[in-house]
């Protein structure tokens, strides 16, 4: 018997048919009549008995085979979608915030994760010191909305991310604080 083979979307792909989606779903839903109401129905249960499937495959995988699948951006994706990541949303949210830190720390800044308050994350932003100029720092409300965009992509049931900023003190040479100039 010849083996099926099936070929994979390459993540691109994968990108650009979700963007589809979403456009045809606003399409659909935008459109008057019983028609419409009957496609958005087929669609909402089309995605429910997807849910149960992959909650299903979850049930029969060992632990480290649902952390690899966990792992992997677009089932991960769909796990959060249908409320069945086996992994908590404030351990995914702190990996999400790590992974950014060396990028962060390149551009003179930190991030750190601080915990979840309520619904809420926090995270700690250092932002480079003073006398730098605009080009070294941590890029302040840039940095805050990428590690806002990170933290609830990887868990998006948290309502918010809050940033606790900090400066980081500019240096300051020790001849300037031993040595008093005259008045």
């Amino acid at each position: 018997m010849a083996e099926a083979t099936t070929a994979r979307l390459a993540d691109q792909d994968v990108e650009a048919r979700l963007v589809r989606l979403d456009q045809a779903l606003d399409s659909l839903e935008s459109a008057p009549g019983p028609t419409t109401r009957t496609a958005t129905e087929a669609v909402a249960l089309l995605t429910e008995v997807y849910g149960e499937a992959l909650a299903r495959v979850l049930d029969r995988a060992d632990e480290q085979l649902a952390e690899r699948l966990a792992e992997d951006e677009l089932l991960g994706h769909l796990l959060v979608l249908h409320d069945i990541h086996p992994e908590p949303a404030e351990r995914r949210a702190a990996r999400a915030v790590e992974r950014l830190r060396p990028a962060v720390q390149e551009r003179g800044g930190d991030v750190e994760w601080a915990g979840v308050e309520g619904q809420v994350a926090r995270v700690r932003l250092t932002t480079g010191g003073g006398g730098c100029g605009s080009g070294c720092g941590g890029g302040g409300d840039e940095v805050t909305d990428v590690v806002r965009a990170a933290v609830l992509a990887a868990a998006p049931e948290l309502t918010g991310v809050e940033p606790l900023t900090e400066t980081a003190p500019a240096f300051v040479p020790l001849t300037t604080l031993t040595h008093r100039s005259a008045p």
